[in-house]
């Protein structure tokens, strides 16, 4: 596989992202070599694949392809590299391409789907965030949170379910849909509920709230 030597080192972070986002990858990320898909193009034509997912795949490799970004606080660290390959799918299920190998051994992959989420492939596809920029954004204010926060406090399983979001909001620029951020007067909850539903295991269910933040910690 031929790479693309010419990158800079410093990923540079798309203009979309929040200001805390773009921070994040540019202060935190590195971006190392990174495949250039186009010599495959003829070949995943051979094999079916859509010509519009072939464009996808590309798409997502110019903006994130190799760019690597600090372990998130769940599903073991995520993609260990943002990576592309090759699409798979169906026209009746819709059609999903990986997203990065795995930091380590995981029972799931992480996948980009038919609409663009960014999710894992467990015993089911499940969305995390309706964007790649969804899952960068809620990086970055993991990372904001935790250094801010004067407590930090993480709950599991059906603990979860009992959690009062009453006053909450939910943030809306991580783009949550299994995983979700909320924000409250003083403080910040990260549910992550993505293997907890691509299992059905509710025991997987996790939370982290981030305690004692002011108005800059909130991360507005």
């Amino acid at each position: 596989m031929t790479a693309d030597t010419r990158v800079p080192l410093t990923p540079r972070a798309p203009e979309v992202l929040s200001r805390r986002a773009r921070y994040f990858v540019e202060g935190h990320g590195l971006r190392v070599p990174r495949r250039d898909l186009t010599p495959f193009r003829e070949a995943w034509l051979g094999h079916g694949i859509p010509p519009a997912e072939i464009d996808r795949a590309v798409a997502f490799q110019e903006r994130w392809g190799g760019i690597a970004l600090p372990p998130a606080p769940a599903y073991e660290g995520g993609p260990r590299v943002l990576e592309a390959d090759v699409p798979e799918g169906s026209t009746e299920d819709g059609w999903r391409f990986p997203a990065g190998d795995c930091r380590v051994s995981m029972a799931h992959g992480f996948e980009i789907g038919p609409g663009g989420e960014f999710g894992i492939d467990a015993d089911r596809w499940t969305p995390l965030h309706a964007s790649t920029e969804g899952w960068v954004e809620a990086l970055a204010l993991a990372d904001h949170a935790g250094y801010w926060a004067e407590t930090i406090t993480k709950i599991k399983g059906d603990a979860v379910e009992e959690l009062d979001l009453d006053g909450f909001e939910p943030v809306p620029e991580v783009q949550g849909l299994a995983d979700t951020w909320w924000r409250g007067k003083d403080s910040l909850i990260a549910v992550y509920r993505g293997e907890a539903s691509g299992f059905d295991a509710s025991h997987c269910l996790r939370a982290h709230i981030y305690g004692g933040l002011d108005a800059w910690g909130l991360g507005k």
